[in-house]
């Protein structure tokens, strides 16, 4: 490891910034290192510019992508290197597209868990769409964190490291009970392949596909498409926009007020202007032709 790679390593550490952070970072200030073939510390202005056009043009990187590269360079340009010019001015963000999520209907999140047929996949998918919990969340849950007493789930050290409590739900308790009888987790809620680990991403995201494979639905399902079903049928059932940013734990309520945008009872709540035009007179059908023959 470089002295320039542990000084940044340090930063992000005395920051507080989460391991996910830290690792995309560093793997994203590796990337651009290697690109010059040089320490970042050698580089300038004209060289980040370079390399933001090689990510648009020839990469042809999402902006998500290039959002989470510029975020690092940022933080080496600003933080680690100390430069004494503005990022935002060296480093502009690419303008993201406002894409809106397909969600799923009450009767398609049935019949997509319907088709989870192994018992712990069933639980644990069961859970994203119940709590709206990340999946991140999800895979992080103990035994200890199911509070029957209270019917609430502890969400520890979520997204932003914020604890926060979602309802449980008594059908989803009732399920977890099915599911603990058989598994009998001790350390995780959801036990992954390999011991003391919890389940991983990736088998989650398979037994996802294959689930939606068997439902035959047309709209596309991740796991975080069930959390998004949960905002937007809490919407539809009345639940107003501040309480479900607390269940999701969104850092700003702008964030959660994009399924205000989804809501059927919100965009359908004002009747088009084509209801309003004076319907036509009913026309008189055409007379009938004679009939000779």
């Amino acid at each position: 490891m470089t002295r320039l790679r542990q000084r940044m390593s340090e930063d992000m550490q005395v920051r507080n910034l989460a391991l996910n952070t830290q690792l995309s970072y560093l793997q994203q200030v590796s990337l651009f290192a290697r690109y010059f073939g040089k320490s970042p510390d050698l580089l300038g202005r004209e060289d980040i510019r370079t390399y933001q056009v090689y990510l648009t043009n020839e990469k042809k990187l999402a902006p998500g992508s290039i959002h989470t590269a510029i975020a690092a360079l940022r933080f080496l340009y600003s933080v680690t290197l100390e430069r004494d010019w503005a990022p935002e001015d060296v480093l502009p963000l690419p303008k993201k597209p406002q894409k809106l999520p397909i969600v799923l209907g009450p009767e398609e999140v049935l019949k997509f868990l319907g088709c989870v047929l192994d018992v712990k996949h069933h639980a644990i998918l069961t859970t994203y769409y119940a709590a709206g919990l990340r999946i991140s969340e999800a895979i992080q849950l103990k035994p200890t964190d199911i509070d029957s007493q209270r019917m609430v789930v502890r969400v520890e050290q979520g997204k932003g490291q914020k604890d926060r409590y979602v309802m449980l739900s008594p059908k989803l308790l009732e399920i977890q009970r099915s599911y603990w009888k058989v598994y009998r987790p001790v350390a995780w809620l959801f036990p992954g392949d390999r011991a003391g680990q919890p389940i991983t991403r990736d088998a989650v995201g398979h037994a996802c596909a294959k689930a939606h494979d068997l439902s035959g639905l047309s709209k596309p399902v991740t796991p975080h498409s069930l959390r998004h079903a949960f905002a937007v049928h809490l919407l539809e059932a009345g639940a107003d926009v501040r309480t479900i940013q607390l269940l999701l734990g969104h850092r700003s309520l702008a964030t959660t007020a994009h399924y205000l945008r989804i809501a059927a009872n919100k965009v359908c709540a004002t009747s088009s202007p084509f209801e309003l035009l004076p319907r036509p007179a009913p026309s008189l059908p055409p007379p009938a032709k004679p009939q000779y023959f």
